[in-house]
C-alpha cells in the first residue's frame, strides 16, 4: 500500500483506548473463537447461529449514522454500517471497504481504491458513488447531520476517478481526519435506501455491515440479523466472514434495576451500563463476567454558557470551580468505579496533560472571596443579591437519569449554596429545544466520544454566524488560533504542546467544570465468548458466539 508519511502521523496521534481493570472487572472480553486463525477452543463446543439480546440504557435517536448524535445509538448500528478504514490496538490505519490509499504531499486530498465485492443489504453495489453520497449527504443542510458532520470536516468535496476510485479533497490538512473515518458515524450508507426513505431513513437503516436491519419497536426493541453475504470483516475482529450469531435483539431497559436483573435472570445475555453498586455483587455471581473499559475523547464535563451573565466573567466561573468538590461527587456516586476527569480529554487521547491532575482543589474561601470582589453581597437567606437581583444558576440536565447526572446536579446544587449561589435545576427530556434552540441554560454538562483531540474545536471554537453554537459559546482569537494549529501540525510534539496550551486555557479560566470519565461496563452471561471492544470503548459483535461450559 501506498502511503505517504502524513499516515503514520497520524496512526500515531489515534491513542488507542486501554481496556482496564476495576476493582477485579475483566479488562476485556477476548476469547479464542471457533474459525479464528490460531484459535485452540474446542470448536464442537461453539452453538452454531442463536439470537443474543443486549439491554440497553436509553433509546438510540436513530439508527440513521449521519443523524444521530447519540452513543447508544452506534452500539446498535455499528452492527449496521462499515466504513472505508479501520483503527487497529497498535494504532495503525488499515483496510475495510477501502483497500489502499495515497495522500497529497501537501495533505489535502486523499485518494481511495475501493472492494470491488461488496454489496449493500438491499442489493445495491458498494461503489465510488456510494462514498461520495455518503460524504456529500453529511454536509447537506437537509441531512441536518449531527456529530457526524463535525468528524467529517474539513472534507469539502469528492470526485469518482472510477467505480471504484475516489478522490475527497479537503479544505486545509487534518491530522485527525483518516482516523475520523474510521468511526460509525462516518458510516457509509446506501444511496438507495436513503433517498426512498428521506427523513424515515433512521427507522430503515442499509449499509453494508455484518448485520442486516429486521425492526424497531419504539422504545422497546430494535432487532438485527446475519448478513449471511458478509465477507469484509476488517483486521479488528479475527472472524472475516458472517457472524457467529444469528440475530441480536437490543433491548431497551432504562430502569437500571429490571436491566441488571434481567442478565441475572437471564432474560437477556447481555446488559450495559452496570451501575457501580452493583459491580461487586455481579463480579461474585458464577454466572456472569463483567467486562469494562473507559470510553475515550471528551469526558463529562459541566459547560458554563457565557453568553449569560455573570457566568461570562471568569471570577464567577472560578468560584464556582473552587466551591464544587468534584472528588467528593465521583466517590460518592460512583464508589471508585469511575476516574474524576481533569481535563477537557480523557487520559488515553493524544495530547492529554497529566500535570492538570490534583491542580484545583476545592476551596470555599476563595470562592467566597471571588464573590465577594464581584460585589455579590449574602442576603438574609444566605444568597448572594447585586444591584436587586439574586445569584442564581440555571443547571440544565437531560431525562432519564443517566449515569447519575441529575444526582450530580443536587449535589453541585448543595454546594453552591454554602456560598451564596442559588441554583435551579431544570430535568427535561427535551435538551434539543432547552439547550440547543434556546441556549437557556447557565451550566449543563455533555461528553463526546471520540479518537483526536481535534473533537475540542466542536466545544470551544468560536462558531460561524450561522453555525450551531457551542456548549461553551467561547470565543476567543488566541485559543481559537491554537484549536486551528493543532488541527494541522503534524510534527507530534508540537502538536502535543499545542492541546497542552489548550487544556490548560481551558482550566485556567474556568470555561468548564470536568467531572468523570465513563467506563463503559456490560455484564454477561459467562456462555458469551468473543465480545471486544474497539478504540472508543463501543461494543463489536462480530466474533461473539455462545458456548456451552
Amino acid at each position: 500500500m501506498k502511503r505517504s508519511r502524513w499516515v503514520n502521523l497520524i496512526a500515531l496521534m489515534s491513542v488507542i483506548m486501554v481496556l482496564s481493570a476495576c476493582g477485579g472487572i475483566h479488562p476485556k472480553a477476548e476469547t479464542s473463537l471457533p474459525g479464528n486463525d490460531g484459535s485452540t477452543e474446542d470448536k464442537s463446543e461453539a452453538l452454531p447461529g442463536g439470537e443474543f439480546s443486549y439491554a440497553l440504557a436509553t433509546s438510540p435517536d436513530s439508527l440513521d449514522p449521519h443523524r444521530s448524535g447519540l452513543a447508544v445509538a452506534v452500539r446498535v448500528f455499528r452492527t449496521i454500517y462499515d466504513n472505508l478504514v479501520v483503527q487497529l490496538p497498535d494504532n495503525t490505519i488499515k483496510p475495510w471497504l477501502a483497500t489502499e490509499w495515497t495522500i497529497s504531499p501537501d495533505g489535502k486530498s486523499y485518494t481511495f481504491k475501493l472492494r470491488k465485492d461488496v454489496k449493500f443489504h438491499d442489493g445495491t453495489p458498494f461503489n465510488a458513488e456510494a462514498v461520495k453520497y455518503s460524504y456529500d449527504r453529511i454536509l447537506d443542510p437537509a441531512t441536518k447531520a449531527a456529530n457526524a458532520s463535525a468528524l467529517l470536516k474539513p472534507y469539502k468535496s469528492s470526485e469518482v476517478i472510477d467505480e471504484y476510485t475516489i478522490k475527497l479533497n479537503l479544505e486545509t490538512p487534518s491530522v485527525a481526519f483518516l482516523g475520523n473515518l474510521s468511526q460509525a458515524m462516518l458510516g457509509i450508507v446506501s444511496p438507495t435506501a436513503a433517498k426512498k426513505y428521506g427523513d424515515q431513513f433512521g427507522k430503515n437503516p442499509v449499509g453494508t455491515g455484518p448485520f442486516k436491519f429486521v425492526k424497531w419497536n419504539d422504545n422497546l426493541e430494535i432487532k438485527v440479523e446475519r448478513n449471511p453475504d458478509y465477507n469484509w470483516a476488517p483486521e479488528l475482529v479475527g472472524n472475516k466472514g458472517k457472524a457467529y450469531l444469528g440475530a441480536i435483539t437490543f433491548k431497551i431497559i432504562p430502569e437500571e434495576g429490571t436491566r441488571i436483573g434481567s442478565v441475572q435472570s437471564g432474560q437477556v445475555t447481555a446488559a450495559e451500563t452496570v451501575p457501580p453498586q452493583h459491580v461487586v455483587a455481579l463480579n461474585k455471581d458464577a454466572k456472569l463476567q463483567v467486562l469494562q473499559v473507559n470510553t475515550r475523547g471528551l469526558p463529562y464535563t459541566l459547560f458554563f454558557n457565557q453568553k449569560r451573565e455573570p457566568w461570562n466573567d471568569v471570577k464567577a466561573r472560578q468560584a464556582v470551580q473552587y466551591a464544587v468538590d468534584v472528588d467528593a461527587i465521583v466517590k460518592t456516586l460512583y464508589l471508585g468505579t469511575y476516574q474524576r476527569a481533569w481535563s477537557p480529554l480523557t487520559p488515553d487521547i493524544f495530547g492529554y496533560d497529566p500535570s492538570l491532575e490534583h491542580s484545583i482543589k476545592p476551596d470555599l474561601d476563595k470562592a467566597n472571596r471571588l464573590l465577594d470582589e464581584l460585589g455579590w453581597v449574602k442576603g438574609a437567606d444566605g444568597i448572594r443579591q447585586k444591584d436587586g437581583k439574586r445569584l442564581t444558576l440555571h443547571y440544565v440536565d437531560g431525562s432519564p437519569n443517566r449515569e447519575k447526572r441529575n444526582d450530580i446536579a443536587a449535589i453541585v446544587q448543595q454546594e453552591l449554596k454554602k456560598v451564596g449561589i442559588a441554583v435551579e435545576v431544570e430535568i427535561t427530556k427535551d435538551v434539543q429545544t432547552v439547550i440547543y434552540t434556546k441556549q437557556a441554560y447557565d451550566l449543563y454538562g455533555n461528553s463526546q466520544v471520540n479518537s483526536d483531540p481535534a473533537a475540542l474545536n466542536s466545544f470551544y471554537r468560536t462558531t460561524a454566524p450561522n453555525a450551531r453554537p457551542s456548549l461553551s459559546r467561547l470565543s476567543d482569537p488566541e485559543l481559537d488560533k491554537l484549536l486551528d494549529q493543532g488541527v494541522v501540525e503534524h510534527d507530534e510534539a508540537k502538536r502535543k504542546e499545542i492541546y497542552k496550551k489548550v487544556q490548560h486555557y481551558i482550566i485556567d479560566n474556568a470555561v468548564i467544570l470536568p467531572i468523570y470519565v465513563f467506563p463503559y461496563t456490560v455484564a454477561a452471561s459467562k456462555n458469551v465468548t468473543g465480545l471486544k471492544f474497539d478504540s472508543l470503548g463501543y461494543p463489536i459483535f462480530n466474533d461473539v458466539s455462545l458456548v456451552q461450559k
